[in-house]
Order: C-alpha cells, then sequence, then structure tokens
C-alpha cells in the first residue's frame, strides 16, 4: 500500500497523518482526537487498511514586528 500523501475534497486540501490504521476503532479514536483539536478529517479504507486526511484552518495570524 502507498497511500496519496494529499488529496482534495471540496475544493480542500487534506494530509494524510501518515499512519495506517489496522481497525475502524483505532482510526476512530485517532479522528475524534484530531476533531477535539479543531481539524476536519476525512476517513478513507484502503487494503483493509484505515486513512486519516487531516486538515487545520488557521483562523487568525499573528505578525510580530521589530
Amino acid at each position: 500500500m502507498s497511500p496519496t500523501l494529499s488529496l482534495f475534497l471540496d475544493e480542500k486540501k487534506f494530509m494524510w497523518d501518515g499512519t495506517p490504521y489496522a481497525t475502524r476503532e483505532e482510526a476512530s479514536a485517532a479522528e475524534q482526537a484530531y476533531r477535539k483539536d479543531n481539524f476536519e478529517v476525512c476517513r478513507i479504507e484502503e487494503e483493509g487498511k484505515f486513512l486519516l486526511y487531516t486538515r487545520k484552518v488557521i483562523k487568525e495570524v499573528v505578525v510580530a514586528t521589530h
């Protein structure tokens, strides 16, 4: 299995988290943790493994000046 590192859904870019989860339960637990940290998550099943693709929208940019 060689998952795609990124994918686009609804014109939004998601990045693979790098872990092929063996079970739906493992993927679900990781997905909940990502959602708790305000990530958008997409779960895909590929070759019997579960892959999570995530994205986080930056809502505020802080610019430091000297």
